[in-house]
């Protein structure tokens, strides 16, 4: 699992930077047996990250178009 978007900033990483990585990485691993995902779960907004809900929304969406880009 590649932890490849901050749950702790509202700005949204680049689509392509995230795709660069998921290459890198499968230089290590088969592409089949990666996947994507947020850096760990927002429940850390509660005590100090200022992310608001709409910005966790665009992430997770984030996430899940960056997947079917590169797997399907």
């Amino acid at each position: 699992m590649l932890g490849l978007v901050t749950t702790k900033l509202g700005q949204l990483e680049n689509p392509d930077d995230l795709k660069r990585r998921i290459d890198e990485a499968a230089k290590y691993a088969p592409l089949d047996q990666l996947a994507i995902s947020p850096q760990c779960g927002f429940s850390s907004t509660v005590h100090g990250n200022n992310i608001a809900v709409e910005q966790q929304r665009a992430k997770l969406k984030l996430v899940v178009d960056t997947a079917r880009a590169v797997w399907g």
